[in-house]
This record gives C-alpha cells, sequence and structure tokens, in this order.
C-alpha cells in the first residue's frame, strides 16, 4: 500500500514544542523561590507543551494508519515497542545510574533493595518527563478500537469531537479538585484519560486534514486572537485565584483545571500555522537556513525530550544555581534552555550513526556523512493540496510539503512523519 506524504508543517511544530517543554523543566529546577509567583505564572501557559506532544503523536499516528487492517497489527506494535518502548526503558536506566554515578547525587543506591525498588518505581511512572511516553504507549493500545470508533461515526465526528470536549473538562475539574478516586489523582499524568481531548481530537482532526489546514490558514487572525485572549484569560484566573477572589476554574500552576483548555487549543492551531510559515516552500536562497534549521530540530526533537535532563541536571550539579541566582531572569533562562536545548540536538545527532541508534533515538542508524545536513540551493514552488495517494486510507488529502523518505524505525507518531498503512 502506497505510502502518505510527509508533513513537515506538523514535523516543524515538534522543535517548537520542545522549547516549550526545556523551558518548562528549566524553571522547575531553577527558578529562585522568591519567582514562584511569576515562575507559577509562566509554567500555566507552558505546560501546553504536553498536551501539544500528545495531539501531534495521535493525529500522526492515525494519518499514518487510518487504513491499517487486521494482518498488519503485530507489525504495527513491533514498530511501536522498537521506536517508543525500547527507549522509555533505556533512557529510565540512564537515568536511574545518572546520578549515583555521574552526578554522585543520590541515596537510593544504600542497599541492592533500595535501588531495585526505586528503579521498579522509575519504570512505573517515567523518570520525569517519560510519563509522555506512558501516556502515549496507552494510546497505542487503545488505537484499534480508536479506529472502530471513527470508522464507524464518520459522518457524526463533530459529536464525537463534542463529547470529547466536555469528558476533558470533567476529568480536568476531577483531578484539579481531587474529585477522583486517590489511585486516579496520584497517577494522573501518566493517565491518557486526563489528555482525551487532545489524543482524541489529533485523531479526528487526521481524518479531516485538508478541512482544518483549510480553516486554520483561512482564520488565521482569528487563531492569533483567541490565543493571545485565552493566554490573558488563564493568567487572569491564575493572578484572580491568588488574590481571593474565586476557584471556580482554578488555581495554581496545575495543567489540570478548566481555565487553560483553551489556551491549549488554540496554541495547537497556532503552532501548526507556525509550522506552515517556517517550512513555505518559496523561501528565497538568503532565508533558506530557516528550512534547514527546521529539519535539524525536527529530526532531533526525539531526542531532545529524551535527553533535556542530562544537560539540565548536570548543570544543577556544576552550581548553576549560584548563577541563576545572580543573573536577570532574561539571561538565565534563554541561556539554560539553550544549552538543554542545542545539547540535546548534538548528542541525538551523534548516538544517530552510532549502534545505540535505536535504543536511544528510537530510529535506525544513519551514516555518519549526514551529520552535516545538506543545505537548500533555492526556492522550491509551492505544492498544491493533492489528493491522497493511490490506495491510501481515508482521511483526507495529504497535505502541503516536500515528501521524503521514513527511516523505518522512527516512530511515526513521535516524528510527524508518514510510514505506509502496514508498518513497513
Amino acid at each position: 500500500m502506497a505510502g502518505r506524504q510527509r508533513l513537515d508543517q506538523v514535523d516543524a511544530m515538534r522543535p517548537i514544542k520542545q522549547v516549550g517543554v526545556v523551558s518548562t523543566h528549566t524553571i522547575i529546577t531553577f527558578a529562585p523561590a522568591g519567582a514562584a509567583v511569576l515562575s507559577n505564572a509562566a509554567l500555566l501557559l507552558l505546560h501546553v507543551s504536553r498536551e501539544v506532544f500528545f495531539f501531534i503523536s495521535a493525529c500522526m499516528l492515525t494519518y499514518a494508519y487510518t487504513g491499517l487492517k487486521r494482518d498488519g497489527w503485530r507489525k504495527f506494535y513491533w514498530r511501536r515497542f522498537v521506536s517508543v518502548g525500547v527507549p522509555y526503558l533505556c533512557w529510565n536506566l540512564i537515568y536511574f545510574l545518572w546520578f549515583p554515578y555521574v552526578l554522585h547525587d543520590a541515596t537510593y543506591t544504600a542497599t541492592p533493595s533500595m535501588a531495585l525498588a526505586h528503579f521498579g518505581h522509575l519504570l512505573e511512572v517515567g523518570y520525569n518527563q517519560l510519563y509522555f511516553l506512558i501516556v502515549i504507549m496507552e494510546f497505542y493500545l487503545l488505537f484499534p478500537l480508536v479506529l472502530w470508533l471513527l470508522r464507524r461515526t464518520k459522518g457524526h465526528h463533530g459529536l464525537v469531537l463534542a463529547a470529547a470536549v466536555v469528558a476533558q473538562l470533567a476529568m480536568s475539574i476531577g483531578m484539579h479538585w481531587k474529585l477522583l478516586p486517590d489511585v486516579v489523582v496520584a497517577y494522573g499524568q501518566e493517565n491518557a484519560a486526563c489528555y482525551v481531548l487532545y489524543l482524541l481530537g489529533g485523531a479526528i482532526v487526521a481524518f479531516h486534514l485538508s478541512d482544518v489546514h483549510d480553516w486554520v490558514v483561512r482564520n488565521a487572525p482569528l487563531v492569533v486572537f483567541l490565543t493571545v485572549a485565552s493566554a490573558v484569560f488563564a493568567e487572569a484566573v491564575y493572578y484572580l485565584s491568588r488574590e481571593g477572589f474565586t476557584h471556580i476554574l482554578g488555581y495554581g500552576s496545575d495543567p489540570f483545571q478548566p481555565s487553560v483548555i483553551p489556551f491549549n487549543v488554540s496554541v495547537i492551531a497556532l503552532g501548526y500555522l507556525a509550522g506552515m510559515y517556517l517550512v513555505r516552500p518559496w523561501r528565497s536562497r538568503r532565508t533558506s537556513w530557516v528550512r534547514a534549521a527546521v529539519r535539524i530540530g525536527s529530526d532531533n526533537a526525539y531526542g531532545i525530550y529524551l535527553a533535556q535532563m542530562i544537560f539540565i541536571t548536570s548543570l544543577g550539579a556544576l552550581g548553576w544555581k549560584t548563577f541563576v541566582d545572580r543573573a536577570p531572569f532574561w539571561v538565565w533562562l534563554p541561556l539554560t534552555v539553550a544549552i538543554a536545548y542545542f545539547g540535546g540536538i548534538l548528542l541525538t545527532a551523534l548516538l544517530a550513526r552510532t549502534p545505540l541508534a535505536v535504543p536511544l533515538t528510537g530510529r535506525k542508524q544513519e551514516p555518519w556523512r549526514t551529520l552535516l545536513p545538506r543545505w537548500v540551493r533555492g526556492p522550491e514552488p509551492a505544492p498544491a493540496l493533492a489528493p491522497a495517494p493511490a490506495g491510501a486510507p481515508a482521511g483526507g488529502p495529504a497535505e502541503p510539503g516536500a515528501a521524503r523518505p521514513v527511516t523505518p524505525l522512527e516512530p511515526a507518531a513521535l516524528a510527524g512523519t508518514t510510514t505506509d498503512q502496514n508498518g513497513t
């Protein structure tokens, strides 16, 4: 079965999203206690990176595998295990060993039983940011059911999306005010049900990519306005709750609260517009470096996500907190983010060209000669929306953007790429 075209504009959303992820963990790690009010206000909006992550993952997985037949599920799940499950196991092990044996800062290795218990806990919930992969793996398990639902409700996806909005609102209320059972609240961030709107919404968008693309592009000013307005609204709720006026829509920087849902949805649409701008093929030779930079960031985005805490915790061990306490936030924040972000790019690019490429980057090994990207030689014509390739499943025509080969082990749900619907 023919593969589907690569969506470069969605690829371009990934490095943007990773800036948000790295910024979140940088603020959590280094923000001075005296700046807690402003830090929490920033975190309230930066937490959107997780929702964008889940939306892109669900959308691209559905886009690539809409037409998957029953005989292709075994290969599908094997590829998902190799590209997500194996890196999850390996990076939990890396972080487990990182603190006692590299940073010399851990007590959980005092006895073998303590070490084993701690490692078991890491596998259960994921080290720090790795819970993202737990949620994605849960979505993989439910993916056959999602496809069945969307196929059976063809023509009524608006009602399914409305139900997802109601479910997301209910989960946010239950999580934020701890109305759900204690075990659900305790494992909330690892629970795919807490992101139902973004996972199911991403799958629905994959069935209607052409229509969604046209609407977002046609209503670009409205998308920008709604993003700004929803951000102001979320921040207003935050500051009003701090002053004790009302807690009805949430309080604090908790990502599970009703006030941030409109902002999360708006940012996803705005991110798509930003991706369209960054990869537009009619750029001049002088600005072609933008496309090259986006391609590098996109190719290494998965690795940035996996490895970011190596750099952030290393900076902490080297006394970075002292620098943070003395420097203004507009100096230490972008500098710290840049170190972790570009460090992640470099480390991932190197690992992808070693025998450790599959377990540590989720994609097949690449030759060393590809380490430096080829420069874009000049402007390219802007392609029009085209119908889906012959034999491709229903789900909307392929979006504009240059198609390029997909590495067989690269996770479609994390890479924004397209693959053969049978998983080859």
